[in-house]
């Protein structure tokens, strides 16, 4: 076994923050030792669950129209709060690309969702907010309530797998829903972790390599109509569940069937963890 001075393991250290990633195959190698009481699925060879969560996990569109109406109504503006956060939420894919093609350093969700307020409000004609105001506004994306199956199920889940969110959310966004909904994670990784938004390979992979596991090992679980989510996290190694929410963007108008290949297709989070023997 390697021993590592003081001055060695402060120099990893730097650079696992430098470079996004929260372990060290020098510090922490994979072996008898780790891992115990982790049962996982023999089925599947997985022992952990990375969680897609707008849209998976939470009721974004609700949550984001209750928060902005609480916050512009009352300063006199009416608006059809639900297009609000359509029209906030359709600027997303195109907001992360900027980081993902190379074209701005990695900012993370927080200011993407700041840039993406900031183009929207003038479409709806809504000038001169005040900047408490506009920060508040970004903030509607730490207030969003979980879909009801997720207090039920994420226990059962728990109980044989590590749990994460593999999410384009920022971490204190991530820990700000956690301990509004008191969901139970193992860790917060994601876009945070790996410095770039998915569907990069390297978010997921830098997911597994935090958990001292193989990709193989691990499954994300998303929306079944996040086909782009789960083509990533299979290109990369994982496995794939998913998960119908009909409702995501509306009642009945996203699809319950993936267009990619999954291993698991699963009607919410309670039937997902049945199959996977939770």
């Amino acid at each position: 076994m390697t021993t590592l001075g003081r001055r060695s393991f402060l120099k990893n250290a730097t650079l696992m923050t430098a470079g996004g990633i929260v372990t060290s195959f020098a510090i922490l190698p994979a072996g008898p030792g780790f891992g115990q009481g982790i049962l996982g699925n023999s089925q599947y060879g997985v022992k952990a669950l990375f969680f897609d969560m707008f849209g998976t996990v939470l009721d974004w569109r609700t949550g984001v129209a209750r928060s902005v109406e609480a916050i512009l109504k009352p300063l006199g503006y009416s608006l059809d709060w639900l297009d609000f956060a359509d029209a906030w939420r359709s600027l997303y894919g195109p907001g992360m690309e900027e980081v993902r093609s190379g074209r701005i350093p990695y900012i993370n969700l927080d200011a993407v969702h700041r840039r993406m307020l900031e183009m929207v409000l003038p479409r709806l004609n809504i000038t001169g907010l005040p900047e408490d105001v506009l920060h508040d506004l970004t903030l509607s994306w730490h207030r969003l309530d979980a879909w009801p199956d997720v207090a039920s199920a994420f226990p059962r889940l728990r109980k044989k797998f590590l749990l994460a969110p593999v999410s384009n959310a920022n971490i204190r966004l991530m820990v700000d829903i956690a301990r509004r909904n008191e969901i139970r994670f193992d860790a917060i990784l994601g876009a945070d972790i790996a410095r770039d938004y998915k569907p990069k390979a390297r978010v997921y992979q830098s997911s597994a390599e935090a958990f001292n596991l193989k990709p193989r090992e691990c499954m994300m679980v998303s929306a079944a109509a996040h086909n782009g989510d789960m083509a990533g996290a299979a290109n990369a190694g994982l496995r794939v569940a998913a998960v119908s929410r009909p409702d995501e963007f509306g009642p009945g108008k996203s699809s319950s069937i993936p267009k990619v290949p999954v291993d698991i297709v699963a009607k919410d989070l309670n039937d997902l963890a049945d199959k996977l023997g939770a």
